[in-house]
C-alpha cells in the first residue's frame, strides 16, 4: 500500500469517526433537549395548579344566637381549632376573658395561648396567643348564627372562620419574634 492510499485510508476513518460523533452530539442534544422541554413544562403545569388549587377551608356549624352561653362559645372555639392542620405537637390552653356591651351588639373576648413543649422545656420559652371574639348582635333575628372573627397575636388582620385558612408557620414566628427579643434583653 502506497503512502498516498494510506493517507486516504487514515481520512476516510478520521471523517467516519467525526460523522459518528456528529451522530452521538446530535442524539445527546435531542435526548437533553427533550428532557429540558418536558421539565419546563411540568413547571408550568405545577405552576398553574398551584395558582388555580382551591384550597377546602374548613369551617364548623356555628351556634345561633339563641343557643349563646359563654362556655358554650368557648367549646365551639375548641372544635373550630380542631379543624386547623396543626402539628399534633402543639398544645392550647384556652378562656374566657371579658365582654363588651356595645350599641348593636355584646362581644366575648377568648383568648387561646399555644406552645410546643417538650422533655428537654417542659415549659415553654414564649407562647403565642389567638385572640378570639364572638358578637351577638342586638338588633338581628336571634335565630341567626353568631359572628366569629380571631386574631393572632401582633397581626394586625382580622380572619373569619370559613374565610380564612389558618396557618402554623403564623404561631411559629410569634414564638420565634418573642424568643429572639428575649436573647436581646439582659437581666
Amino acid at each position: 500500500m502506497s503512502l498516498d492510499e494510506k493517507y486516504i485510508a487514515i481520512r476516510e476513518e478520521e471523517e467516519e469517526e467525526k460523522e459518528k460523533e456528529e451522530d452521538i452530539q446530535e442524539a445527546a442534544a435531542s435526548i437533553v433537549g427533550g428532557v429540558i422541554k418536558d421539565a419546563v413544562d411540568k413547571v408550568i403545569a405545577l405552576k398553574k395548579e398551584e395558582a388555580g388549587a382551591i384550597y377546602k377551608i374548613r369551617n364548623i356549624a356555628w351556634m345561633r344566637c339563641t343557643d349563646f352561653s359563654i362556655g358554650k362559645g368557648l367549646l365551639q372555639i375548641e372544635d373550630y381549632m380542631k379543624t386547623w392542620e396543626l402539628h399534633e405537637s402543639w398544645l392550647h390552653w384556652s378562656n374566657y376573658l371579658n365582654n363588651e356591651e356595645l350599641q348593636y351588639s355584646t362581644r366575648y373576648y377568648y383568648r387561646v395561648r399555644w406552645s410546643i413543649p417538650t422533655c428537654r422545656k417542659p415549659i415553654p420559652r414564649a407562647t403565642a396567643c389567638v385572640y378570639f371574639v364572638i358578637e351577638i348582635s342586638k338588633i338581628k333575628p336571634r335565630s341567626l348564627p353568631i359572628e366569629v372573627f380571631f386574631v393572632v397575636e401582633t397581626n394586625k388582620l382580622i380572619h373569619r372562620p370559613g374565610k380564612t385558612r389558618f396557618k402554623e408557620k403564623w404561631l411559629k414566628d410569634v414564638i420565634e419574634s418573642k424568643v429572639v427579643m428575649m436573647e436581646t434583653v439582659d437581666f
